[in-house]
């Protein structure tokens, strides 16, 4: 499922059945929990060994973490954490999975927060559900500016996420209106004079690509084309062939590794050798570079983790302590858990007697401003997304992904 199929009458469906769920409007209206102890849940896809159940399971150790130094306390609450699996089989998205997961929460009336979703599809379902009943849904990875925001997103976005017309969800990672300019400045930085974008069929790879293209179109590149690709296509040795033809000595590709991008940048590096090839995240995993072979000596990749010296000294701290409560080294992601539990901890604990007041931690969660945090200093906006505008560069060097460089833009 992607996010473009998930329409209107799907959304309203959803919903049909949290009210139900959560029986009278009485009862959803009800926005405190009348407890003093309150439970945050997780939802990520944790099962199988692939990138995707690693960065999901890093991120709940991020979770967990921040939770354990906080004594498991928010203010005078007792805070219970539930990690819930949204995978029934590994690797594999499920759209039912992640909208149980999402009604578990919202019956569960000692609820005060929910953390997710690992991918933006997964909070187009969790979000409506999780709006209705006030429940404030924090997410550590979301990037698709349609959740939040009207430019490059699809009609009726973002607003058909909160049926209740308040917003309940915030990210704390950098939206991809964000990413949209760090490739821009990435790309001229590596001399990129005109750039062929290439895009998958969902709404994420058509929003960032979009995103990509008006600020391209803002710096001295030019753009020499702009194409959907179709996932099940044997090959794209005539678009290979196309972007050979443009004069085009970059390309930038919006989408996932799911959108068949292995072959995609296999034939295009073969057909022209000296092509920069450019990514959003959601490519930057061993996995995707691994399966590029030689064209990973031309790719680059834009994301909003940094290599772990570029954070301020808190997260230095966050890093030590990681690795003696877990023994492993943490993953890119598990810096964002850490700060997405630390920030709904905060928002409860300065919501005050009202911490046990679903409503009033949302409030709370919105007011959060200059807030000192692992990731820096940062504020909460009317929309829900945070303030912070760094992104890191990574490249491919000897068949590994390498920190490049901070790319923080200007606007």
């Amino acid at each position: 499922m992607t996010l473009r199929t998930l329409s209107c009458a799907l959304v309203a469906a959803i919903l049909a059945v949290a009210v139900a769920a959560c029986g009278s409007d009485s009862d959803t209206k009800a926005t405190s929990t009348g407890s003093d102890t309150l439970t945050i849940y997780s939802s990520m896809p944790l099962r199988g060994t692939d990138g995707q159940a690693q960065r999901a399971r890093s991120i709940v150790n991020g979770e967990k973490l921040a939770l354990a130094q906080a004594g498991g306390k928010a203010g005078d609450y007792t805070v219970k954490y539930v990690s819930l699996d949204s995978q029934k089989t590994p690797g594999v998205n499920d759209p039912g999975a992640v909208g149980d997961n999402a009604r578990r929460a919202l019956q569960d009336r000692s609820t005060i927060a929910y953390l997710g979703d690992l991918e933006d599809r997964a909070s187009a379902i969790s979000i409506p559900i999780l709006n209705q009943a006030d429940i404030l849904q924090v997410s550590p990875s979301n990037t698709y500016v349609g959740l939040t925001r009207t430019e490059n997103a699809e009609p009726g976005e973002p607003d058909k996420y909160y049926p209740s017309g308040r917003r309940t969800f915030g990210r704390v990672i950098p939206a991809d209106h964000i990413q949209g300019i760090a490739q821009a400045a990435y790309q001229t930085d590596e001399g990129c004079t005109s750039t062929y974008i290439v895009h998958g069929e969902d709404v994420y790879g058509s929003g960032i690509a979009d995103a990509v293209a008006v600020d391209i179109a803002r710096s001295d590149i030019s753009v020499a084309g702009n194409d959907q690709i179709d996932p099940d296509d044997a090959d794209y040795r005539s678009l290979a062939a196309k972007i050979k033809g443009s004069g085009a000595d970059c390309m930038f590709f919006g989408g996932s590794a799911g959108d068949n991008a292995v072959q995609l940048w296999r034939d295009v590096h073969k057909a022209n050798p000296d092509v920069k090839l450019f990514g959003p995240a959601k490519l930057a995993t061993p996995g995707f570079v691994s399966a590029i072979g030689a064209a990973g000596d031309q790719t680059y990749f834009t994301t909003p983790a940094l290599a772990p010296d570029k954070y301020p000294a808190a997260a230095q701290e966050f890093f030590a302590d990681y690795r003696k409560a877990y023994g492993e080294e943490p993953g890119p992601d598990a810096i964002f858990g850490y700060e997405a539990m630390a920030a709904t901890l905060q928002a409860i604990k300065n919501a005050g007697a009202k911490g046990n007041d679903r409503s009033a931690v949302v409030d709370e969660f919105f007011k959060l401003s200059d807030r000192d945090s692992v990731l820096g200093t940062y504020s909460i906006d009317r929309r829900g997304d945070t303030t912070l505008n760094q992104y890191g560069g990574m490249r491919v060097q000897n068949g590994k992904l390498v920190f490049d460089r901070v790319i923080a833009p200007s606007s």
